[in-house]
């Protein structure tokens, strides 16, 4: 965020606050589902590894191995050299969370596995994206601050759009994983129909990060168009 009214106050900005506290209200939300349905174990008493590797194995993915990721909530599937991810408590522990997780990132490999097309466009949008949102504000800053070089500015809102793009693709990858993880307990019986609802919790309360960061993406594109066309 930054103010290009000299030090005067920038209207623009308020179009941030909206997606501002909803991003504010996931990241409590997640981290507080989280670790609530981590200290509720599974009548079942499976790990999150344990269900991942059966999960796994099941699909025809018993190449994919699963390792142990440092850090909480840092559970990911990587696609390029095909390994999935586990948070240490994820990984040992045999709660709701822990296997609601676990499902979710397996989720990720089996879409890999069958092409889902809109995670190999996310893919294919991915360096474009990575590269946008680093370099998007040095062309956007320059193209204000020279007005010999106002095009920057066009360049910069271009490559962050590239990220916001990549945001909107998540949607549907993250939403798709998720109903695959709830399928894949229930039709394996890793959880039972009461505990199913806190696994509900886990996986939509991490939905709505993406939600929230997604709107905080688009929020600031239209406010750059608005400050581009004022300038």
């Amino acid at each position: 965020m930054f103010f290009p009214m000299g030090f005067g106050f920038d209207p623009t900005i308020l179009i941030l606050i909206p997606t501002i506290l909803l991003t504010l209200y996931a990241q409590s939300r997640v981290k507080s589902s989280f670790a609530k349905y981590l200290q509720v174990p599974t009548r079942k008493g499976y790990t999150g590894a344990q269900v991942a590797r059966v999960l796994l194995n099941e699909a025809g993915l018993e190449d994919v191995p699963i390792e142990v990721s440092d850090g909480q909530l840092s559970d990911h599937y990587d696609p390029r050299s095909r390994v999935l991810r586990l948070s240490n408590e994820v990984y040992r522990k045999s709660s709701i969370a822990s296997v609601s997780v676990a499902a979710h990132e397996v989720g990720h490999a089996i879409q890999h596995s069958n092409g889902y097309v809109p995670l190999s466009l996310r893919n294919l949008v991915f360096p474009i994206a990575r590269f946008g949102s680093s370099a998007a504000w040095f062309f956007i800053i320059i193209g204000l601050v020279l007005p010999a070089f106002r095009g920057l500015m066009d360049v910069g809102i271009l490559l962050f759009g590239a990220a916001v793009l990549f945001q909107i693709i998540t949607l549907p990858v993250e939403f798709n994983a998720s109903t695959r993880a709830m399928q894949l307990l229930d039709t394996n019986g890793f959880i039972t129909r009461d505990e199913s609802a806190g696994a509900k919790k886990v996986l939509n309360a991490a939905a709505l990060t993406y939600v929230a960061a997604m709107a905080a993406g688009v929020a600031q594109m239209i406010r750059l168009i608005l400050i581009r066309n004022r300038s």
